[in-house]
Parts: structure tokens; C-alpha cells; sequence
């Protein structure tokens, strides 16, 4: 490989050059290589030489440390033993390994990156036009979306999930499932946001195999993979990246930017050498264990300095977030990369060949917070906060957005999604049931957290499987069959897929303040839906609404019916529709008190 792109930062494969790799068929044989320019001298130690020293020789100056024939074998442990110009020894995980063992362990482990077999040819050779598809995502942190009881600390693999997993998100009607951190992290309840391995498959769950096996399976079920990725900071461990060569290769040498607000170390993007590896970390999940995408976490902190911003704009890290994603998306045309990013800053979701910093999609933040403000709020308030739900369109069409309640809006005594609607529990059942529809008709592509689905009503704990056994209970199951039946209708509906086309969206009604009634109609050329909300706790006998272009309306779904525990029976009648002369259907319909109802119109 080309060193000289090495230090101009255009690497996006580092990995096959660093860190431990085979030199031969039979895997006896490896050379280990690092990059640490201000070490006096490094070596290596593992299970294949007793843990004792084998040097590694620096090639000129260039800063390359290798070890090259070392007998050796996959599974074998090794660290590096890098001694700074002091003389000082601090031992460090490889940068680059490629499979660690379980904390509080930090060795790396010799891995064959290419022993697993895919079989997932067919879903790889596929065309993945997102924008004009459904993209429904479920997000998932694998420690605790289901646990083996009486073990400790009781979590399943990744191949043991795989079967039960792919089956519920296939009966739950999701297209991609977003798996949160999955690289090595020395803390649990990090959540794998503080990293030391940006290389290696956390070992809680297997092996790296084992992990190609669950999105392997995925995709010959045609469910997509997304994995949270972590470009703004690491852990501080000291074997981890934290002067690595006894100095601060990877992040800021300044405390005051150095250390983030969540006890990290912030990389300094300005260095190639960091452009190379956390590019490189970003292709290999892609490449080498096929993810269909990738979220960045913290953008706004690659935007802004320390994300702040009255700071003013970094340009370094927009310079190297913009040929990130454009080398990304060359290597990768149909990959999802995702901003989570609340800043104001324009042209996120633009090419960056038209002046954007390259992103498929950014998390509507902005929408999600208004959603549950407005939900939270208690009735009689919501005539004055009528236009929380009709801002977002305000500025949607700005950038390509997705709409999300993630793991973020389930902790840290927020309460759960369905904890946040206002009043006694079954009025937060029937709005919520009214809200996710709300959801659905919005614009934009859709995400939510495990335990959502379900109506879970304890904050997420990452040692703690989601409370399964609510499901025995009548009024979650059937909230849980009403979430299945809602995201159903999202796949089957055209209408809901042409998100970014200011042509499918229109506010048939968005002039109820006092009664919080609103109408969404969504449109395509061969189908249209209409959805009407009554969001407050009073009913609205004889709503009319009038549309021009329609001849009939038929009742898809109530989410006040009975048959998801709510208050009309399931065959009463709630609507007529007459049909002038001149064409324009007129409906009128009966609101319950916090219902939505759904309509195909023809």
C-alpha cells in the first residue's frame, strides 16, 4: 500500500494493512504492524511467544512499527508494548485488532477476516433506492432486547439471536433493524458509545462470525442491517487510543477540546493518520461485514466546535466528514449513512458534490421533541401549542429526514414513549396508538426504539431484557397487534413512501386549533390516504371535510376501535361520505376522544 496516502488521509482500507493479518492459506504465520511515530520502541506479546517480546521493527522513519513470520494462530491473544521516549512501558490493545476479549480483559485476538462464507449474494446485488422505498427501522441494543434468565450476565450471541430476532422484526412488518454500538467498550453502560476496539465486534455477544452470521440471515430475509458508528470520541482507558505513542496521536493534546462532555477524549480529525482510521473503520463494517448502513452519532460536534454553535463551524472536520462520505458512498452507492445531528446547519442530506456534507438522511430531532411536548402537554393546553405538530413542515423539505424515537427517549427519567402521553393509562394507550399513526402519515422515514411496540412503560436498563411478559395483558397485546396492523399499512402504501416530493403532502385540515383536530391527506398517482386526528379528550360528532378529485372513502383503520382496547365497537359506523355533483367528496365523521382514523380514497 501507498504510505504516501497514509499521511495525506485517504486511506479507507488501513485495516488490511494494520493490526495483525495472515501471511499464509494456513494461518501459522502473521505480521503485525502499528503506527505510533512517537515511540522509542515497540513489541509485541501473546500467547504465541510464552508473553514475551518479539521486537517490532520501525521501517525508516515513517512512524510503521512490524513484526512480519511471527508463528502464530487465530484465537491467539496479544497486546502491544509500546515504550515512549521516556522509557515509560504502557501496554496497548492493537488500534486496528480485529476481535478483543470480554472486558475487563484488553487483549486483542488473532482473527481470519475472511472465514465466514455470505450467502447473501442476492440481497447484496439489489437495488436499494431508499428514498422511493419504505424505510422502517427498528432500533435494538442487543445486551437487552432479550436475556437468559438465572445467568449472569445472561446475554445471547449474536448467532443465537439471529432466528429469533429476524422472525420478530419479519412479524413486526420492519424493513431494517439499527443495531446500537456494536464495537469493543470496556463499560456496559456506555451503551458501546465509549469505544476501544472500533475494529472489533464486541466479544459480549461472539465472535466476529458470528456477528457476519446475524446479518447474514437478516438480509436472506430481506431485512437490513444499520449499525451505530462513533467518529467524534473514544474511551479513556489507557489501553485503548489514549497516547497511544506517549503522545496524543488520536486526540487533542488541550483538555479544554480534548475531553467531552461524556468523559471521553475527542479525535483530532485534523491528523491524517485519524482521517485514515476512522474512514477505514467506517468501510470495514460495510465491506467486511456487509451493514446496510451506518448512523453518526454526535454530528453536530463534527460540524461546530465541541459541537457548540457559537463556536462557529469547524472546517477540518467538515472537510473530513465530506470526503468520508463521499469515499464512502463510491465504495458503497447504496449504503445508509445517517446524521444524528440537531443543529441548524444546512445542506446535511446534499451530495457532496452539490455543496453537502453528504449524508443520506439526519435524525428529525427537531420533530421528534415537538411530537412528545405536544403529547405531554395535557389537553386543555394543546389549542395553544396547536402548530407544535404543524411546524415540521415548515422546514422539512430543507433536508431528507427521518423521524425517530430512539433509545435516547427512553432514559435518564424521560420516561418510555408511551409513559410520556399525558393522563391515566388508557388515555396514554389510545394516544399514543393515535400518535404513532400521526407518525406514519408525517413525511419522512420512521424509527423506533425496542419496547415501543409493546406500550413498555419502565426506562430502558441495559442489564434488563424488555418486559416481555406485559404481552400477556390484554390491553399491550393489543397494542402491540395495532403497532404490527399500522406498520403493515406503511409497507403496503405507496403513499407513504414518496416522502421528499412536496407533492405527496397536504394538510387537508390544519385550521381546528380549538378542537385539536388535524387531516393529513398523502398522495401518488394511483393512491391516496387520508388520516384525521382528534387530539384532544373531548368527541367530535359531525366533523366535515371536504375533498376535491374523490368520489369514495373507506375505512382502513380506527385506532379507537375496540379491537385495540379502545372505546368505539368494532362495527359501528363512524363516517359517511357523499359525493357532490361537482365532484368534491364530502365526509363526515365522529372523533372519540384521542382517536385517529385512516381512509383510502378512490
Amino acid at each position: 500500500m501507498d504510505l504516501h496516502d497514509f499521511f495525506m488521509g485517504r486511506w479507507f482500507d488501513a485495516y488490511r494493512f494494520f493490526g495483525a493479518h495472515s501471511e499464509d492459506d494456513q494461518q501459522e504465520h502473521f505480521t503485525f504492524r502499528t503506527f505510533a511515530p512517537a515511540a522509542k520502541r515497540i513489541t509485541v506479546t501473546g500467547d504465541f511467544n510464552g508473553w514475551g517480546e518479539t521486537e517490532m521493527g520501525q521501517e525508516g522513519r515513517s512512524g510503521v512499527f512490524t513484526a512480519a513470520g511471527v508463528v502464530a494462530k487465530p484465537g491467539d491473544f496479544y497486546k502491544f508494548r509500546v515504550y515512549p521516549q521516556d522509557g515509560r512501558l504502557v501496554e496497548h490493545a492493537d488500534p486496528y485488532g480485529f476481535q478483543m476479549e470480554l472486558r475487563p480483559g484488553m487483549c486483542s485476538i488473532l482473527t481470519d477476516l475472511d472465514s465466514y462464507a455470505f450467502n447473501d449474494g442476492e440481497w447484496m446485488a439489489r437495488p436499494h433506492d431508499s428514498f422511493q422505498q419504505p424505510l422502517n427501522i427498528y432500533e435494538v441494543h442487543l445486551g437487552s432486547w432479550r436475556k437468559k434468565f438465572g445467568e449472569t450476565p445472561g446475554w445471547y450471541t449474536y448467532r443465537e439471536l439471529a432466528g429469533p430476532l429476524v422472525e420478530y422484526v419479519k412479524t413486526n412488518q420492519y424493513t431494517h433493524i439499527e443495531l446500537m454500538p456494536l464495537s469493543e467498550h470496556p463499560f456496559d453502560g456506555s451503551w458501546g458509545y465509549q469505544n476501544t476496539g472500533f475494529f472489533a465486534p464486541t466479544s459480549r455477544y461472539g465472535k466476529p462470525d458470528d456477528l457476519k452470521y446475524l446479518i447474514d440471515q437478516c438480509h436472506q430475509n430481506n431485512i437490513g442491517v444499520i449499525m451505530d458508528f462513533v467518529p467524534v470520541h473514544f474511551a479513556v482507558d489507557s489501553y485503548g487510543l489514549k497516547k497511544f505513542d506517549g503522545t496524543h496521536l488520536y486526540e487533542y493534546p488541550s483538555p479544554d477540546v480534548g475531553e467531552s462532555e461524556w468523559g471521553s477524549y475527542n479525535f483530532l480529525h485534523d491528523r491524517p493518520a485519524v482521517r485514515c482510521f476512522l474512514q477505514s473503520a467506517a468501510n470495514y463494517w460495510l465491506e467486511v461485514f456487509h451493514f446496510d448502513g451506518l448512523r453518526f452519532d454526535a454530528v453536530s460536534r463534527l460540524i461546530y466546535w465541541q459541537g457548540d454553535e457559537k463556536r462557529g463551524v469547524n472546517g477540518t472536520t467538515l472537510e473530513f466528514l465530506k470526503f468520508m462520505n463521499k469515499g464512502l458512498k463510491e465504495r458503497h452507492p447504496s449504503a445508509l449513512l445517517i446524521a444524528e445531528d440537531s443543529s441548524p446547519y444546512p445542506n446535511v442530506t446534499q451530495p457532496v458534490a452539490g455543496g453537502g456534507l453528504g449524508f443520506d438522511y439526519k435524525w428529525d430531532l427537531g420533530w421528534m421533541h415537538d411530537t412528545l411536548d405536544y403529547f405531554n402537554a395535557e389537553p386543555v393546553a394543546r389549542p395553544a401549542n396547536y402548530h407544535k405538530l404543524t411546524f415540521s413542515m415548515m422546514y422539512f423539505y430543507n433536508e431528507k429526514y427521518v423521524l425517530s424515537f430512539s433509545h435516547d427517549e427512553n432514559v435518564h427519567g424521560k420516561g418510555t414513549i408511551l409513559q410520556k402521553m399525558w393522563g391515566g393509562d388508557r388515555a396514554k394507550f389510545s394516544q399514543a396508538r393515535a400518535m404513532y399513526l400521526y407518525m406514519m402519515m408525517h413525511p419522512g422515514k420512521k424509527l423506533n426504539f425496542m419496547g415501543g411496540e409493546i406500550g413498555q412503560l419502565r426506562e430502558w436498563d441495559e442489564n434488563r431484557e424488555q418486559d416481555w411478559l406485559l404481552l400477556s395483558y390484554p390491553v399491550h397485546d393489543s397494542f402491540h397487534q395495532y403497532i404490527i396492523r399500522l406498520n403493515a399499512i406503511y409497507l403496503e402504501s405507496a403513499a407513504l413512501h414518496d416522502d421528499f416530493n412536496p407533492r405527496n403532502f397536504h394538510w387537508a385540515d390544519c385550521n381546528q386549533q380549538e378542537r385539536s383536530i388535524y387531516a393529513i391527506q398523502r398522495s401518488v398517482p394511483d393512491e391516496a390516504l387520508l388520516a384525521v386526528f382528534n387530539f384532544s379528550d373531548q368527541a367530535w360528532a359531525g366533523y366535515t371535510l371536504a375533498l376535491d378529485g374523490f368520489r369514495n372513502a373507506s375505512l382502513i383503520l380506527n385506532s379507537e376501535s375496540e379491537r385495540w382496547s379502545g372505546t368505539v365497537p368494532e362495527n359501528e359506523k363512524i363516517f359517511d361520505a357523499d359525493t357532490s355533483p361537482d365532484s368534491q367528496l364530502k365526509l363526515t365523521i365522529n372523533l372519540a376522544p384521542f382517536s385517529a382514523v385512516l381512509f383510502k380514497l378512490t
